[in-house]
């Protein structure tokens, strides 16, 4: 396995750290490849939950540079295809997980690396950390869903304001924003979003990992075509093992023992 991640395996999850502390873990192909065959190794070895976090003093400063430099190369770098092979698979990869995907930021996030914890289902943030669209200072657009993210979490004000002047956010700040779900103390953050995997890894997976479609699905959606949704997936969570088990604990006044199933 490559160094560039590394994985522990909780038993019903798993915790993934990006690890390149010496250049804030930003990606080159080798952490862009082992990042996803981690996440399809934990969604096929049956994880109820995923934690992704960062080593070192940062969680991600997005690209490696140095891999997309056009002094060293014969031409200008095509960066469609480096979304298009990395960046843009990674993102509908998280997307399509059927459970949770918690993101816990140490530090810095930058330019794709803020946005990949954006396209997590929930983010904590140490209260040192900072979320930076620094696209604009290297003359780019932000990817890695950015575009879409900012304005549909944040407003289109707010949003563009991030790109446009790639200003520093604070976490306390994304957190008042409604940008991340939490910020803690650096010194509780990790210890939290371990408790959070654990809670969802046993938690009734199916249902969770519907109620993670489901409001997915509403960005895009009616009103009327979200009924449908909702619908649909009601019958899958009354037909499931865990619902019979959520109900019967409840009347019973008993703890759950939910399968994920």
């Amino acid at each position: 396995m490559s160094d560039t991640i590394l994985v522990e395996d909780h038993g019903t999850w798993v915790e993934i750290a990006l690890n390149r502390p010496d250049r804030l873990n930003s990606f080159n192909e080798e952490m862009h490849n082992a990042l996803r065959g981690a996440l399809e190794a934990a969604r096929d070895g049956g994880a109820r939950a995923v934690l992704l976090t960062g080593t070192g003093r940062g969680f991600c400063a997005g690209q490696d540079l140095g891999d997309r430099d056009p002094r060293k190369m014969d031409g200008p770098p095509d960066l469609s295809k480096t979304v298009r092979t990395f960046y843009a698979p990674l993102v509908r990869l998280i997307r399509s997980l059927n459970f949770p995907v918690i993101c816990a930021v140490n530090g810095v996030a930058a330019g794709a690396g803020a946005n990949l914890a954006l396209a997590c289902d929930m983010v904590l943030a140490g209260e040192s950390a900072k979320f930076i669209q620094s696209f604009s200072k290297v003359g780019l657009i932000p990817d890695t869903g950015g575009s879409w993210h900012l304005p549909r979490l944040l407003g289109e004000a707010r949003a563009k304001g991030l790109a446009l002047t790639a200003e520093p956010l604070p976490a306390k700040k994304a957190e008042d924003w409604g940008l991340i779900w939490k910020a803690l103390p650096d010194d509780e953050l990790m210890a939290e979003a371990r408790a959070l995997a654990e809670k969802f890894a046993n938690g009734p997976t199916l249902g969770l990992g519907l109620t993670k479609q489901c409001l997915q699905a509403a960005a895009v959606n009616t009103l009327s075509d979200q009924l449908d949704i909702e619908a649909d997936a009601m019958k899958t969570c009354g037909e499931s093992s865990d619902y019979a088990e959520g109900v019967a604990s409840f009347l019973e006044k008993r703890a759950p023992a939910f399968k994920g199933r």
